[in-house]
């Protein structure tokens, strides 16, 4: 539900979004995440991280296997042939899908439509940070030479790009959804 304000005409509408309120409300929830994901005692219960960063190595290695290259798992390990891969916070997508979700949670929407799109987004982010993951690992077998590159100026930006990209189709999905029920009630 949107919370309405009154125009100076006097017209019902939807509130304008406070920045500000925005902005310390995404900081505050960034920094509960990044404190569940780097506690030592939340990570002796349960580790977000590695638990995420595994099922990605393992999702990854099984996209390598049927496109030919030979991969060996180990926790966050991907051994390729001429490299191996390390697949950890920041590589792994949670980062990302942190940012997105943060961002969603942040945002004034009704809790279905959140919920609708941290899924999506999630979904989303996932499946292109798989494809962005194998494209490294393809570069780390085939292209050595570009590897680094890609990995460290490419890649990591990409990831970021796509967080926000997914959030902007988020909020036309959001706003498409508030106009539809503005027309119904008017």
């Amino acid at each position: 539900m949107t919370e309405e304000a009154k125009d100076p005409k006097g017209k019902a509408g939807p509130a304008p979004v406070s920045v500000l309120r925005f902005v310390i409300t995404y900081v505050v929830l960034m920094g509960i995440f990044f404190l569940l994901i780097g506690l030592k005692p939340v990570q002796d219960v349960f580790d977000i991280n590695d638990g995420y960063s595994q099922v990605i190595v393992f999702l990854t290695a099984k996209i390598l296997g049927v496109i030919g290259i030979p991969v060996s798992t180990q926790g966050s390990l991907m051994h390729l042939p001429s490299i191996s891969l390390d697949v950890e916070f920041g590589c792994n997508g949670l980062e990302a899908v942190m940012i997105y979700t943060v961002a969603v949670l942040t945002f004034p929407a009704t809790w279905r439509e959140r919920l609708v799109g941290i899924i999506g987004g999630f979904l989303v982010i996932q499946v292109l940070n798989l494809i962005r993951i194998v494209g490294l690992a393809y570069a780390g077998v085939y292209h050595r030479e570009l590897f680094d590159v890609i990995h460290l100026y490419v890649a990591q930006g990409v990831m970021i790009a796509v967080a926000l990209g997914t959030f902007v189709l988020y909020l036309r999905y959001i706003n498409r959804k508030q106009g539809k029920g503005e027309e119904a009630v008017a």
